[in-house]
């Protein structure tokens, strides 16, 4: 185990704790049915960058795309190994797992571009984004899909106002920043200042939706076993309609890359 690690000691936490919760289920859910209806069909090459144990990866290999996952951790690539190995052969056989920050990822991959490049829950950990969004552009091929969940600054109120935390949450209302249920520092931002970074690397784009609303709060801490069809299908209808999406705790906001400039 590298000892610089950070994800060393919160590895069962976020795994077990974060992806095995209610909220957990519904991130994973309601993200990947709103990355279907951008993505071109399989077998088209993703690469998820910061993607961790797995748990976007591994439902997209299982329907034929071929995903490259690359996190800095080897904590949590230990674990996408682990989820990996417990899954078909020609499942496993479609997910490789690379060792690297996303922003180096252009280089560690040997320049290879990608109809699609996600990253989902990173920059919020990340003091500024301008160089992993230039990343996720280089690794985007012309047309490829890029994905991008971020924390919605706008809401960071919510949480401690449901948990009845009220001076933290006034002082929520004029910050960016907020310490989330890992115990970690996070970093909001806005749907309109991403939008801005990613076209300035000429990624346009397309749509944008929320990311867990009603079960953010009251339920963060109840088994996934509790999401039920129709809990998971109203969190989906908000997440792609005002004013819901706009009150949710994160948003995704998708974007396709730029064709290439034609030859002078």
């Amino acid at each position: 185990m590298a000892p610089d690690d950070s994800w060393a000691e919160l590895a069962d936490k976020f795994v077990g704790g974060h992806y095995g919760s209610l909220r957990g289920r519904v991130r994973t859910h309601v993200i990947d049915r709103q990355l279907r209806w951008h993505l071109p069909p399989p077998p088209a090459e993703l690469v998820d960058i910061g993607g961790g144990a797995g748990h976007q990866a591994l439902p997209l290999a299982r329907d034929g795309y071929r995903v490259t996952l690359v996190d800095p951790s080897p904590t949590m690539l230990q674990r996408a190994h682990g989820l990996i190995a417990a899954e078909a052969d020609e499942v496993a056989a479609r997910i490789r797992l690379v060792e690297g920050s996303g922003e180096t990822a252009p280089e560690l991959l040997d320049g290879k571009r990608f109809a699609g490049v996600l990253c989902h829950g990173v920059l919020m950990y990340l003091e500024e984004p301008e160089a992993m969004v230039a990343a996720l552009a280089e690794l985007a091929a012309p047309g490829a899909i890029v994905s991008v969940v971020a924390k919605n600054a706008r809401t960071l109120a919510a949480r401690p106002a449901l948990a009845g935390d009220w001076e933290a949450a006034l002082a929520a209302f004029d910050a960016d920043r907020q310490v989330n249920g890992l115990g970690l520092d996070t970093r909001g931002d806005t749907v309109e200042d991403l939008e801005a970074l990613l076209q300035a690397q000429r990624l346009n784009p397309v749509a944008w939706y929320g990311v867990r609303l009603f079960t953010d709060g009251w339920a963060q801490n109840l088994p996934s076993e509790e999401a039920s069809a129709d809990l998971l299908a109203v969190e989906l209808e908000a997440s792609r309609r005002d004013p819901y999406r706009q009150l949710s705790r994160l948003f995704h906001l998708v974007a396709t890359r730029s064709s290439e400039p034609s030859a002078q």
